[in-house]
């Protein structure tokens, strides 16, 4: 039998170098494509991301303001200040409880809390808890050094016993101090808010001020920080716990089972770095607000206008007076 060469034809060689030529231009296009979307996709949340930061910022600050002007309001108030120099410290605390009573009636806070000290740092009155007078803050309120040289407003969000955003003022009569008026609430307020939003905010303060915060000596603890709002989200929690907490950290962002995590650094009124705040987004929320590329952090919406009206326009059991609709009037001016 004789034996049959199969020769590479001109026409043969062209045809392979067309296919490896197509087949290599596929692969290109394919990692391109891959590229091109994995690219887009990371841009898309960086740039979700930076909005939501910087709207969380301006929350922080909005409540900041809300606090500093209602305790500018109040060290004006004439019978605070005759308590406080008569010495009167059952006055005083039925003056400050009726204050954040209207208040937690009439507006969107509910978690106000008043309390007067003395120069040196005593307490003199407190709105929800009456028996506390006289006793030192000075031992567990590192911040309050700050007053001691400073005649200007301090605010920010501060250690102690729990940690609270917290407004202090100097109340005057001419040119003599008489004590000092503080305004507080609570963090887990302004989570609420973010929720209803579709965030979930972790407030996690360093491990080390628990030595002070005895009031949170059973609050959860996570990576080495203390969970301070109380009414966090603990499906959310089992979530992070599980987390490679060293990448989330170095990472602007961090995306994993469909949930988008944020971190800000939480800073206290002399700018001190004392934890962090996590915020966690779903990715349904991720879309909603690339829709809307609104700052969501300061725009009530109608239900909340409408509810604050409502709790005005029909109380349970109340008896509306010029002096309270005054006060009602000015909050939700600052509200909006």
């Amino acid at each position: 039998m004789g034996l049959t060469k199969r020769l590479c034809t001109p026409k043969r060689y062209i045809n392979k170098v067309a296919l490896y030529v197509t087949f290599c231009v596929l692969i290109v296009l394919f990692i391109s494509v891959f590229f091109f979307v994995k690219q887009g996709k990371e841009e898309r949340l960086i740039r979700i991301g930076d909005a939501v930061i910087n709207s969380f910022r301006i929350g922080i600050e909005y409540e900041m303001a809300d606090l500093l002007s209602l305790s500018l309001a109040l060290s004006e108030d004439g019978e605070l200040k005759n308590a406080l120099t008569m010495d009167d410290e059952t006055k005083g605390y039925l003056i400050l409880s009726k204050i954040t009573k209207r208040f937690k009636k009439y507006t969107h806070i509910k978690t106000l809390r008043i309390q007067i000290f003395t120069p040196d740092f005593f307490i003199f009155s407190r709105s929800w808890d009456e028996g506390y007078e006289g006793m030192p803050l000075w031992w567990f309120r590192d911040d309050l050094e700050y007053l001691k040289d400073n005649i200007r407003p301090k605010v920010g969000i501060e250690t102690g016993r729990l940690l609270t955003l917290k407004a202090t003022i100097p109340m005057r009569s001419g040119n003599t101090l008489l004590g000092y008026l503080e305004v507080i609430k609570f963090i887990d307020e302004f989570t609420s808010t973010l929720r209803k939003k579709g965030i979930e905010l972790f407030a996690l303060m360093d491990e080390k001020y628990l030595e002070q915060a005895e009031l949170m000596s059973d609050f959860p603890l996570l990576h080495g920080y203390v969970v301070s709002n109380q009414n966090y989200n603990q499906q959310y929690l089992d979530k992070i716990k599980v987390l490679d907490w060293k990448s989330v950290l170095s990472e602007n962002y961090w995306l994993e089972d469909n949930i988008f995590y944020l971190h800000e650094p939480m800073l206290n009124g002399q700018g001190q770095k004392i934890g962090i705040y996590l915020l966690c987004i779903p990715e349904d929320s991720l879309k909603k607000y690339e829709r809307q590329n609104v700052s969501f952090f300061t725009q009530f919406s109608d239900e909340d206008i409408k509810s604050v009206v409502n709790a005005w326009q029909r109380p349970n059991n109340s008896n509306k007076n010029v002096h309270t609709k005054n006060i009602s009037d000015r909050k939700i001016g600052i509200i909006q």
